[in-house]
């Protein structure tokens, strides 16, 4: 029989960190640290197959469980001392989800369950307090009701607001038991009328109902979309963790809190963390109380009033303070821990992996590698590649003007501006569209406090600023997830989201206005502040040096201009694997040259148009030389499709003739001959060599004449690759191939100079994958143009491709997006049949990828894989491509 449910508590567990698959993060580390003997509330977990086996049935659960959850509850009822569902002695419970990947927020949680009207008077009369009893029912009828019976959480919220009114309280901490006993009847009430059934008071019911809709929670929309963002697989599942309840609002020697071992905006080596005197759990991550700081020091810093945990329970957090240092030490990494006070005791409800910032988490891995707790090799394969885009966020110019609107607390680091937007609709609806100047709009998302819910609106936005909350809220945490600016807890701010309007010392701001926010500082501040970019050094150059060192691929970059270059170059690349030569003719001195050459009539009109254009080509080529300084240059011949370059306008096409002399409706008539249905599989790439020889011969004579002056002013010898682009087998790349070497052999007898270059080709269509073997007896090198051979082996336009790519992608018909990461299965298998007919015939032919798929990580395993020399990306990519090539070499070195 399957065993569905592990128990754990009473210093010993059934499962262990190790089981993270079949227990979820949560259900394996509450089982460790059962077993490490830390003090945790008895409970049991629902595997993840239990998950797996509702959704594959019909929502149905397996006919096995029902018992084990039986066996389950006996085990916390034995170490408890109490029985679920006892009118004397009645034991509660929490049920929460628990995914092998954190996913704070994402997925429901349910809290004092078992709660009815007997067991509620029971729970008064055992803990001698009314208030905190049926406090704890109308948030359970509120949280269940939500979660399990569809009623929006709204429905009661006015009728808490309606009761304090009344009252003429603020807080709700201000009502008293009877006032929460008289609450519950009207919250039961509302369940009926709404529902048209009464809310469950049978607890064995309760339990099942809720098993069920935290499992279906699995699938809900800011599930869904988290998973999507985060790249977590469907197919995982959720645990389900069920845990006897215990109690952070009994009063003033009771509390809960959250914690982390280090500071995760930062790294630094200190206990950071939040906490609540007589409060539930989720008062803290929710943001509906401002928390207390759980250090004195932090207290101080942020002058705050309220007593520290330190200072107000200094027992409890010396306690606390072991069992941290304790599980750090175990995990090795830092943790987030969160935590319950029942009247002066301390219980451990969670610990994992603390999620951070890209700069603290390697601020914390060079730490831990120079405390002696990680190998540089551990150290490296922690970091996420795609994280260290947070660090190539800006960050406000310390000589800019800050006007200060409001101040609240920086949750997450770096700075963004945009216009203010309120709701997840709005971000995802305004930003990215270009505004007046073409430029796209960024947006910051203004919000009282976020919620799961807002999981695609934080996604879009540049940065999050809310009115409540803490360090820990569901803002903060997400936000820095994903490496987004977030100010919290800026309470001096007045939102009215129906009016559109934020309010701040007598200033309204409405939707659409500008605003900067500093998420180092807390700082918001009016209008677009001026920003700079970070520089990648300390503690990110000792952690890539150690990537450097362990990574097998070279790095290059694709750039073409000289401030490309000199990006890729700061960031640590290795040569330029892709010049694009047809991006350089945009300029407005060389586009009417080149419209002459392209609606010239012979050879003849072709060369002149040309010789205008070769000075331009020969700076650009010898300034990227000079620029690299010896390192190697790939320069790809000219690849437009021809309808990029056309005149299309009369004004246009009036321009060429005056520059060529003739009659602008000869040049219109032959625009429109030019004209292509498909042009990207049309008239580009080498058919224009072969079509124009002479185009080839210009470009060739540039690169070469360029060597020769940078390698007179650099005094180094330049290292050429010239590559002939879209090839369809060995007859057309042998046919371009000549005209570079004539060129090569003209300029070295008229310089007196020996070159030193190499002719290569792009693969990028599937015959010339097929064709590698025939192709290598003359290329010296391949690069793989994986953006067209995605294009032409899945037969989908890039262009075109949004409109029902997604669908694919939604309804598993493909992993994921192909043109983000490399296809395996098709396009991986082409480049990987090139690269093995290649070697047949030139066993040391370099091997290299250009396409965007060059900086994603993920491809970048593949290139490792199949035995790549170097993959090439944009500059501001190539920090990413040294991280992921140095985790790779250690994934193939594990593998053996």
């Amino acid at each position: 029989m399957t065993k569905w449910v592990l128990t754990f508590g009473g210093g010993k567990a059934e499962g262990s960190a190790e089981m993270r698959e079949l227990l979820g993060g949560k259900g394996a580390n509450l089982a460790e640290m059962a077993n490490i003997g830390l003090p945790v509330p008895p409970g049991f977990t629902i595997t993840t197959e239990a998950c797996t086996y509702y959704f594959a049935n019909g929502r149905k659960l397996p006919p096995e469980l029902e018992a084990q959850v039986t066996n389950g509850l006996a085990h916390v009822e034995k170490l408890t001392g109490r029985k679920f569902g006892d009118a004397e002695n009645p034991l509660l419970v929490s049920v929460r989800s628990g995914s092998r990947a954190s996913m704070p927020g994402m997925m429901d949680t349910i809290l004092n369950l078992g709660l009815n009207d007997r067991t509620a008077q029971a729970i008064a009369d055992n803990a001698g307090d009314r208030r905190f009893a049926y406090d704890s029912y109308r948030r359970f009828i509120q949280m269940y009701s939500d979660v399990v019976l569809g009623l929006d959480h709204d429905v009661f919220e006015e009728q808490l607001e309606s009761l304090k009114d009344q009252k003429g309280v603020h807080e709700d901490t201000d009502l008293d038991a009877d006032d929460l006993a008289g609450l519950v009847k009207v919250y039961k009430k509302k369940v009926e009328e709404e529902l048209g059934e009464p809310f469950p008071e049978d607890p064995l019911a309760q339990l099942w109902g809720a098993i069920g809709a935290v499992f279906s929670s699995w699938m809900n929309n800011r599930a869904v979309t988290y998973r999507k963002l985060n790249r977590i697989p469907e197919d995982w599942g959720t645990a389900v963790n069920v845990q006897a309840m215990v109690f952070g609002n009994m009063g003033e020697t009771s509390a809960t809190g959250v914690a982390f071992t280090r500071d995760p905006s930062t790294g630094a080596k200190l206990l950071y963390g939040e906490f609540l005197v007589n409060a539930q759990g989720e008062d803290v991550v929710a943001g509906i109380r401002t928390p207390q700081p759980i250090t004195e020091a932090a207290r101080k810093a942020g002058k705050v009033e309220a007593p520290s945990l330190e200072a107000k329970m200094p027992e409890v957090f010396a306690e606390f303070v072991a069992t941290a240092d304790k599980l750090e030490a175990h995990y090795r990494d830092m943790q987030d821990l969160e935590f319950t006070v029942e009247r002066g005791k301390l219980w451990m409800l969670q610990a994992r992996n603390g999620k951070r910032t890209a700069k603290a988490a390697i601020k914390i891995a060079v730490d831990l590698v120079k405390e002696g707790v990680l190998t540089k090799e551990e150290a490296v394969a922690r970091i996420d590649p795609a994280s260290l885009d947070q660090l190539l966020h800006p960050t406000i110019d310390p000589k800019a003007e800050r006007k200060i609107i409001a101040t609240g607390l920086p949750a997450s680091p770096g700075a963004a501006r945009g216009e203010i937007v309120f709701s997840s609709e709005a971000a995802e609806e305004i930003a990215g569209k270009p505004d007046e100047d073409k430029v796209r709009k960024q947006v910051i998302l203004v919000r009282v406090e976020t919620s799961p819910e807002d999981i695609s609106g934080m996604h879009a936005a540049a940065g999050v600023l809310t009115t409540r909350g803490g360090m820990t809220s569901h803002a903060a945490v997400v936000a820095r997830g994903m490496g987004k600016p977030c100010v919290s807890g800026a309470g001096s701010l007045r939102i009215d989201e129906k009016a559109g309007t934020l309010t701040v010392g007598g200033k309204t701001y409405r939707a659409g206005d500008v605003i900067t926010i500093d998420g180092s500082t807390g700082q918001v501040l009016e209008g677009s502040v001026a920003m700079i970019e970070p520089e990648l050094s300390g503690d990110f150059g000792e952690l890539i040096a150690w990537a450097d060192e362990i990574r097998r691929m070279k790095i290059r970059a694709n750039a073409e201009t000289p401030a490309d270059a000199r990006a890729a170059l700061s960031f640590g690349a290795e040569g330029i694997g892709l010049s694009r030569t047809e991006h350089m003719f945009f300029d407005e001195a060389r586009i009417v040259a080149v419209r002459e050459m392209i609606l010239a009539d012979d050879e003849a009109g072709r060369r002149k148009a040309l010789a205008k254009l070769l000075p331009f080509q020969r700076d650009d080529f010898r300034e990227l030389f000079e620029i690299m300084k010896g390192l190697p240059v790939t320069i790809r011949l000219l690849d437009p499709p021809l309808h990029e370059f056309l005149p299309h306008t009369d004004k246009d096409i009036a321009e060429v003739a005056e520059a060529m002399g003739a009659e602008p409706a000869k040049l219109k008539g032959r625009a429109q001959e030019l004209s292509e249905f498909n042009p990207m599989l049309g008239f580009r790439g080498c058919r224009l060599a072969i079509a124009f020889p002479e185009i080839a011969e210009m470009q060739a004579r540039a690169i070469f004449e360029a060597a020769v002056e940078a390698g007179k002013s650099t005094g180094e010898k330049v290292v050429c690759e010239v590559m002939v682009p879209l090839v369809v087998g060995r007859a057309d790349f042998d046919f371009v191939k000549a005209r570079i070497d004539a060129m090569a052999k003209a300029v070295q007898e008229e310089s007196g100079e020996t070159l030193v270059y190499q002719v290569g080709t792009m693969i990028e269509l599937p015959r010339a994958a097929l064709r590698a073997a025939e192709i290598a007896e003359t290329a010296e090198f391949f690069s793989f143009g994986t953006n067209d051979l995605t294009q032409t082996g899945l037969g989908i336009s890039r262009d075109d491709a949004a409109p029902f790519l997604s669908h694919y992608v939604d309804k598993k018909l493909l992993p994921y997006d192909p043109f983000v990461t490399i296809d395996r299965d098709g396009v991986g298998e082409l480049v990987s049949i090139a690269i093995e007919r290649a070697h047949t015939v030139r066993p040391k032919i370099k091997l290299g990828i250009c396409g965007e798929h060059g900086g994603d990580p993920a491809s970048i395993e593949f290139c490792e894989e199949v035995g790549l020399d170097y993959v090439s990306c944009s500059p501001f990519r190539v920090p990413i491509a040294r991280l992921a090539a140095a985790q790779a070499t250690l994934k193939a070195r594990a593998k053996g």
